[in-house]
């Protein structure tokens, strides 16, 4: 899934995030694992994140699909 992510939102690499716990703000306990997608021009920033809409979800979704085996 890793390279079809980067191939869709042309990444030059990404990073891997797993947050559990309360005081890792966690409010219902379960397993999920973050993909980030960096880019050599934006930096490693994990707070400032781009809200988009459902719209732009399912695009970057069927974008990503297309790139799986």
């Amino acid at each position: 899934i890793i390279n079809a992510i980067i191939k869709a939102t042309k990444a030059d690499a990404f990073s891997i995030a797993q947050n559990n716990g309360k005081a890792a703000k966690q409010i219902v306990p379960h397993v999920h694992v973050h993909i980030i997608p960096r880019y050599n021009t934006t930096g490693t920033i994990w707070t400032q994140r781009k809200v988009v809409n459902n719209d732009e979800l399912d695009n970057l979704a069927k974008k990503i699909r297309s790139f799986l085996d």
